[in-house]
């Protein structure tokens, strides 16, 4: 089996530069082909069977082609900060491209990234999330909306064309680790906390968004290594377990006082009430960035099972939340992220 053939869109993301490397390791994966817009080197990073090919998930005719030279593909590609009329066009119309050019093609297995995003934040929502707990977005976070509506156009176009293809969807929770620094560059009320606009401020003003203390409405959280999740999509590449969707997260859960304490900073405790106002305010303000959204993320806990994934796969994560988050805060210090935010908080 050590001819297989994986495609890859979007393989120099977070999650896509550690699935990579994972495939590369496999003695069952004879060739890789990732697909990206922009040029990426796969030898100067040491890969070996990795092609790099120039495509994006918009062009059908070039999705048609990869699929042509593959056994199996990975579709990662995916929008995440951007408005709600690009990020709906590049995710939903080019992750059609990517199911419907597998299809066709009649490959042995198709892997989506997905999201834990994809239940939504609802207070409805059951205290631990399994798989056979419909994905129903929230309107009011983009991504959570549009991770739905793709799973639910995957499941609509595999019953209409899908054939003998095999279909894997893994729902990591908040993806971290070196070099997953996306938790630190976008911090719910730091990174928006210089954009808002002065009606925001006053519904915000309670919150201390332009100082290194972070508001914590005590909601757990869980995070999840870059490279534990490639190491679940290996094993839906290779077709291990049952065809379906699988949750992915780190043993043990974080809350915002973790990540205040882990960057050195400060935690406050704020009501859920507040948050929940704050983020129904900002939801509806016109020009927002997208960034500012997030803050739905933490007004319910949407905390995932992962059973499945452990029994099926023979999955389990090596990193717990707290060590992914102490690396993750490592690396981003490391590389001077942090530092440009504590210097301009200090002098303010």
């Amino acid at each position: 089996m050590s001819d297989l053939c994986v495609g890859v869109t979007g393989p120099t993301g977070e999650i896509g530069r550690s699935l990579v490397r994972a495939l590369d390791r496999s003695d069952e994966v004879g060739r890789i082909i990732g697909m990206a817009r922009s040029p990426f080197d796969p030898k100067s990073e040491g890969l070996t069977k990795v092609e790099y090919r120039e495509g994006d998930i918009l062009d059908r005719a070039a999705m048609n082609a990869l699929a042509a030279d593959v056994d199996v593909l990975v579709h990662l590609a995916f929008i995440i900060f951007a408005d709600r009329g690009e990020s709906r066009r590049i995710n939903l119309q080019g992750s059609r491209n990517v199911f419907e050019a597998a299809f066709e093609a009649g490959l042995q297995r198709l892997v989506y990234a997905s999201s834990v995003a994809a239940y939504g934040f609802h207070d409805d929502n059951p205290d631990w999330l399994t798989e056979d707990i419909e994905p129903r977005g929230s309107d009011e976070h983009h991504y959570s909306a549009q991770k739905a509506e793709v799973e639910e156009l995957l499941a609509n176009l595999a019953s209409a064309i899908g054939g003998e293809t095999d279909i894997y969807i893994f729902r990591p929770c908040i993806v971290a680790g070196p070099q997953a620094l996306m938790l630190i560059r976008k911090i719910p009320y730091v990174s928006i906390g210089r954009k808002l606009p002065d009606t925001a401020r006053k519904v915000v003003g309670a919150l201390p968004l332009l100082r290194p203390v972070l508001p914590d409405p005590g909601v757990p959280f869980q995070l999840i290594h870059h490279d534990d999740v490639a190491s679940a999509m290996l094993a839906g590449v290779l077709g291990s377990g049952q065809p379906g969707p699988y949750n992915l997260a780190a043993d043990g859960e974080v809350t915002i006082t973790d990540l205040a304490q882990a960057l050195g900073w400060y935690s406050v405790p704020i009501s859920e009430l507040l948050l929940d106002a704050t983020a129904k305010v900002v939801s509806t303000l016109p020009l927002m960035p997208v960034e500012a959204h997030w803050i739905n993320a933490l007004t319910v806990p949407v905390l995932a099972d992962c059973d499945r994934a452990k029994s099926q796969l023979n999955w389990s994560p090596v990193h717990d939340s707290l060590e992914t988050l102490s690396a993750t805060v490592a690396a981003a210090r490391a590389q001077g992220l942090l530092s440009v935010k504590e210097k301009s908080f200090a002098n303010q």
